[in-house]
C-alpha cells in the first residue's frame, strides 16, 4: 500500500486545503506535525523577460538577462516576467510588476538557487542548497537599488516524495506544470524548484512564497485538483512540510522556521 503524508499544524489543524482521506482509497495517509521536518543534480535557468510592450512572449523572445553566474548579474530590474522555475514558456513566469521591492529582489536572487549535494531528497532542507550565494547576490542586489533590507519572511514548502516504479512520468509532468501555471496566474510564488528522483524515487521539490495567503490561492485550481486525486496512482509516499524562511536586516543572516497559524483572538 502507498503512503501519502499530510502536514498538520501543532494544534492538528490542517495547515493546508488538504484533499479529502476519500480522493486516495488506495493509499495510506499519515499526518506528520510540520514542526518536525525533517530538515541530480539539476537547476533551471532562471531569466527575466520584458514584456513592457504588452504583447505576448514568444519562445524564441530575447530574454533580458544570462545564467547567473557568481557575484552580480547584469538584471534587467524593470523586467515584468521572471522564469523562476524548471518551465520556461510565458504562463509559467512569475509576474515582477505587482511584486514589492523586497520580494522582486528576493525572486532575482532565488535564480542562484542549486542544489551543493546529491542527497538532497532526504537531507537537511538549509543544507542542501548554496545559500549563502543567494543572501549574497540579494545583497548585491540591494545594493545596486539602494534599498535598505529589513526582516521579511516568505512561506516555505517542502515537499519529499517517492514516486512508484513505472508511473507515467509525461502526465506527471503535465500535472506539474499545468498547476503551476495555476499558481503563477494566482500570484506570489517567487520561487518553485525540484531536483531528479534518486536510485530509490525519492526526490525533493520547493515553493517559496510572498506568503502564506498566496499560497492558498495558488493552490486551489483544477489542475492542482486533478494532481492531488493521481497521487494514490504515482506516490508511494509524499510529505509537505511548511515554514516561514526569515531573511533578517541586512540580508546577513536567515533561519527557517515553522510555520505556525495564526488565528484571531477570540
Amino acid at each position: 500500500m502507498a503512503t501519502l503524508v499530510q502536514a498538520i499544524g501543532p494544534d492538528n489543524t490542517r495547515l493546508t486545503a488538504a484533499t479529502n482521506k476519500e480522493d486516495f482509497s488506495h493509499v495510506e495517509v499519515v499526518e506528520v506535525n510540520s514542526a518536525g521536518s525533517s530538515p541530480p543534480t539539476r537547476s533551471p535557468v532562471s531569466k527575466a523577460v520584458d514584456d513592457s510592450n504588452g504583447s505576448d512572449v514568444a519562445e524564441d523572445t530575447l530574454l533580458s538577462t544570462t545564467q547567473v553566474s557568481s557575484g552580480l548579474s547584469h538584471f534587467d530590474l524593470i523586467a515584468t516576467h521572471l522564469i523562476s522555475s524548471p518551465y520556461d514558456d510565458f504562463a509559467n513566469q512569475l509576474t515582477l510588476h505587482d511584486l514589492e521591492t523586497p520580494y522582486r529582489l528576493f525572486a532575482f536572487a532565488l535564480t542562484a538557487l542549486k542544489p551543493i549535494r546529491e542527497d538532497y531528497a532526504t537531507a537537511p532542507y538549509l543544507e542542501s542548497f548554496h545559500w549563502s550565494e543567494v543572501f549574497a547576490l540579494l545583497r548585491d542586489l540591494c545594493k545596486q537599488t539602494a534599498f535598505e533590507w529589513k526582516e521579511l519572511s516568505f512561506y516555505t514548502v517542502i515537499f519529499r516524495s517517492t514516486l512508484l516504479p513505472g508511473i507515467d512520468r509525461n502526465r506527471l509532468g503535465l500535472l506539474d506544470q499545468m498547476s503551476h501555471q495555476e499558481a503563477c496566474a494566482s500570484g506570489g510564488l517567487l520561487k518553485y524548484w525540484f531536483g531528479s528522483c534518486d536510485g530509490e524515487l525519492r526526490n525533493l521539490a520547493t515553493c517559496l512564497w510572498r506568503s502564506r495567503e498566496d499560497a492558498a490561492a495558488g493552490g486551489g485550481g483544477p489542475w492542482h485538483a486533478q494532481a492531488r486525486a493521481a497521487a494514490r496512482t504515482m506516490y508511494k509516499q509524499i510529505s509537505f512540510h511548511t515554514h516561514k524562511l526569515i531573511v533578517e536586516d541586512g540580508a546577513t543572516s536567515w533561519r527557517l522556521d515553522a510555520y505556525v497559524e495564526e488565528r484571531p483572538r477570540g
